[in-house]
């Protein structure tokens, strides 16, 4: 029987060479491997209205991409999201370890078509009319994402799976990152094992726009930016939310480790060493009412739990430590190469302009940054980055003491609340928060802090909720 579908598939392949007026494309392989398949496919309302495929390559290839044609053509769009490796292997007669690979790209093809056709064609009808019922999962791959999930699942609610590609590039090592095409494969393979549709959502240009280049451009001003919360704040929540309103999900579910207070804004996470709300400070109102974060109440021992005893294979996958875009390339390696720059030699001085060493380039370092400065030690008092001047390339630096202030100068102020409820600030996503009254222009803190980077991100708190945010400025 495998023989038969395999040759029938092969001699007779289903929409070869079709391509649906108004159709959406995806495609997977290359030179690298020597195969190319390309799925086209329409959506019309929750349905794939038509679909064609061509390939280039071996035959399990042309056999996969006619598979797939036939098994979605259609179809309702959240059964041919549960297409994946297995199902087109399945409807091939099932496959050997060498013809996989052919099942592994017509798949990937099939839903990169699948996501971008969502995310412009598709109407999917909530399961109730009231637009309950249905949740978006941000689906990292990670053991987070996957459990709240399971949660979603067991709160009885119809889960849908979504993950974002955000990057590539030839230096890029996906295998460590949480937004490249190998995690998009991953994740699905996750969702698909927990009986999970999943769609892939390609922002990299939105985030190379939104994220990267003005992560480059703060650097070369001298400044520390946080690309997390910009992220989270103006580019990715927001997009993966219309995408819930195109699949007919009311609501998005992230494994973010934050809460939600009852008049509707963040608040930290039960676990403070997880909590993530300051990462999350950027988002409207508005985008917090339609985010669950199921994680809140729980402590990373206990979720690790939960995912262990479900049988998922990510429940004991270390936590990603490093910027996405990063991975495989490191800071020092991304600046130059993307952002032109690269090893710039200047002064390092003190604070009364004598030459102490030299820098690889003031965009490297940050205030408050003590290590990595290349000085001599002994028994002299270590320096800190007091500040630094991108327009001389100089980079001052002092005892700790001098970086003690009680007023950091703020700008790009949003308040989601009366700016009397502000009495505490997080300067730095790891720092505690500290005491502070808002002023205009300004925070006056009630103890002096030491190292108030410009560009980072001032998370304005009312006790433990987020009521605002702004950036440090010079």
């Amino acid at each position: 029987m495998a023989d038969e579908r395999f040759e029938d598939h092969l001699t007779f392949p289903r929409g070869r060479g079709h391509r649906p007026d108004g159709a959406i494309d995806g495609a997977a392989g290359g030179a690298l491997c020597g195969d190319l398949v390309t799925i086209a496919l329409t959506v019309a309302e929750d349905r794939i209205a038509d679909a064609g495929f061509d390939a280039e390559g071996c035959g399990a290839t042309i056999a996969a991409g006619s598979a797939v044609v036939e098994l979605i053509h259609g179809a309702p769009v959240l059964e041919a999201a549960r297409i994946g490796t297995t199902e087109v292997a399945a409807a091939l007669g099932g496959l050997s370890v060498g013809k996989l690979h052919a099942a592994d790209l017509a798949a990937d093809a099939l839903h990169r078509a699948l996501g971008a056709a969502v995310r412009t064609q598709a109407a999917v009808a909530p399961p109730r009319p009231d637009g309950t019922g249905r949740t978006l999962v941000a689906m990292s791959g990670g053991v987070d994402s996957a459990v709240a999930a399971l949660l979603g699942v067991r709160e009885g609610d119809e889960v849908c799976t979504v993950t974002l590609e955000l990057w590539a590039d030839d230096g890029h090592d996906g295998s460590k990152s949480c937004c490249s095409a190998d995690a998009v494969r991953g994740a699905r393979a996750l969702a698909h094992r927990m009986g999970l549709p999943h769609l892939t959502l390609d922002l990299r240009a939105e985030f190379r726009a939104g994220v990267v280049d003005p992560w480059l451009a703060d650097h070369a001003a001298g400044l520390t930016p946080n690309p997390c919360v910009r992220c989270n704040g103006h580019v990715r929540l927001d997009a993966m939310l219309d995408y819930a309103d195109r699949l007919g999900a009311a609501t998005l579910t992230t494994g973010h480790y934050a809460r939600v207070t009852p008049d509707g804004l963040l608040r930290a996470a039960l676990d403070e060493g997880k909590d993530q709300s300051y990462m999350l400070a950027a988002l409207h109102p508005d985008s917090v009412a339609r985010l669950r974060f199921p994680l809140g109440e729980l402590r990373k021992p206990a979720v690790r739990a939960l995912a262990e005893q479900a049988g998922l294979p990510v429940a004991r996958r270390p936590d990603s430590q490093d910027l996405c875009f990063l991975a495989g390339v490191g800071r020092a390696g991304f600046l130059a190469r993307h952002g032109g720059l690269g090893e710039t030699p200047g002064d390092i001085v003190d604070e009364h302009g004598a030459v102490l060493g030299t820098h690889r380039g003031a965009h490297h370092v940050t205030v408050g940054q003590r290590r990595g400065l290349g000085l001599p030690g002994g028994d002299a008092e270590p320096l800190h980055v007091l500040r630094t001047d991108p327009e001389t390339n100089t980079v001052v630096v002092g005892p700790h003491a001098a970086l003690a202030t009680t007023t950091v100068p703020i700008g790009d102020v949003r308040l989601y609340r009366d700016p009397g409820r502000v009495d505490r600030v997080k300067l730095r996503y790891r720092s505690r928060s500290l005491p502070c009254t808002l002023r205009d222009g300004a925070l006056e803190l009630h103890e002096p802090v030491h190292g108030a980077a410009p560009g980072q991100v001032a998370c304005l708190l009312d006790g433990d909720v987020v009521v605002g945010c702004a950036t440090i400025e010079r």
